[in-house]
């Protein structure tokens, strides 16, 4: 199917399973931009797009983003890139110089897990990804982001799989603050871990490898982090590419963005 005048996507999040979704979406010519925090709390940050909140501009795999103002997104998309605004409320989207309510469509990858809040204008598409999103009630279409027969799936009625409450696999791959504070990094992401090694301090508190493997994820040292929450990942397997490369989810996720933003359009034809 050919896209003329495809229409202008912005990605509430940049995390992994968002930078899926703008990479699909990227590599068939659709414009993306990402809408960010401004402290983002991804993990995985060697594969997402949100770290160009911190570096600038960050490449994954063959798309770079690049931290931009609201005047600068049409001279970065014709360049070739993924804009990265700081605009945590889509304040964007009231910009009638650079949004249209018939040729903007979103997608809210940001995984709340909560109902989301109104946007401030309406859209022809909104695309939720996983729980608190109902479609038809808050949102256009939902796609399922639990991993099952079901991952990437796009739902136009109902709700994907409610919020398990636990790390999908192994549960301690999964590290997390032992206090609150700032992570004081010991390792950088890619590199081997032994079972019992010191990989990061927070709060003068350790944190530990809970296996030999490699560490995949590591939230940014200017993130405050509180006690429990999720700042690491450790991939059991010696092999470093898993931290250079969008996951399996992500691209089934970003497929299911994909296929939703085709079937609008599809509509309009």
């Amino acid at each position: 199917m050919a896209i003329n005048n495809p229409p202008l996507i912005f990605i509430r999040g940049g995390g992994d399973l968002a930078t899926g979704a703008a990479l699909r979406l990227h590599h068939v010519g659709f414009p993306v931009v990402i809408l960010e925090l401004a402290s983002p709390t991804s993990v995985r940050r060697s594969v997402c797009f949100s770290e160009a909140v911190y570096e600038r501009e960050h490449t994954v795999e063959d798309v770079t983003s690049r931290l931009v103002s609201a005047d600068q997104l049409q001279v970065t998309l014709e360049a070739g890139e993924i804009p990265v605004l700081v605009d945590p409320n889509a304040d964007v989207l009231r910009n009638q110089f650079l949004t249209s309510p018939q040729s903007t469509f979103l997608v809210d990858a940001r995984l709340m897990k909560t109902k989301p809040e109104s946007l401030p204008i309406q859209l022809p598409l909104h695309i939720g990804l996983g729980p608190g999103f109902s479609a038809g009630e808050n949102c256009h279409a939902v796609i399922e982001t639990r991993r099952s027969h079901t991952l990437g799936r796009v739902y136009w009625e109902g709700s994907a799989q409610a919020d398990s409450g636990q790390p999908e696999g192994d549960p301690r791959r999964v590290l997390r603050a032992p206090a609150n504070g700032f992570v004081n990094p010991l390792k950088k992401i890619g590199e081997y871990c032994t079972e019992g090694e010191k990989i990061a301090v927070v709060h003068k508190k350790p944190v530990l490898s809970p296996f030999d493997g490699v560490l995949r994820g590591l939230m940014h040292p200017r993130v405050e982090v509180t006690k429990d929450m999720k700042i690491g990942d450790i991939d059991p397997h010696n092999d470093a590419s898993v931290c250079s490369l969008v996951s399996d989810k992500a691209l089934a996720v970003g497929g299911g963005v994909l296929e939703a933003v085709l079937v609008k359009l599809r509509e309009w034809e």
